[in-house]
């Protein structure tokens, strides 16, 4: 599939830059949108302990990646692309296998 798609990190002129993170696809109603759910642990000073937290984020889907609900995406900061959109899908990990 040819990816005309400029906002691709791999074939467009999308820049990234920033942290790399991993996440969980949980919705992909959005046009070119996933909506993924990160999971991270925070340190609780007080008590000298760990709490489970969880974050949604808006990543955008180039046209020569195929993502649907359930994939372990790889995604990485960019310039904002839309409102709520400033990540970028790097890689789908359930392809991979």
């Amino acid at each position: 599939m040819e990816c005309k798609d400029k906002n691709c990190p791999t074939h467009g002129a999308l820049k990234t830059r920033g942290a790399v993170f991993e996440g969980v696809v949980v919705s992909t109603k959005p046009k070119n949108t996933a909506v993924v759910r990160r999971d991270y642990h925070r340190k609780v000073p007080k008590y000298d302990r760990l709490e489970k937290r969880k974050s949604r984020l808006s990543v955008h889907i180039p046209q020569c990646m195929s993502v649907k609900v359930g994939d372990k995406l790889v995604f990485m900061e960019c310039r904002k692309i839309s409102k709520t959109k400033n990540h970028v899908v790097i890689q789908n990990k359930s392809e991979t296998k």
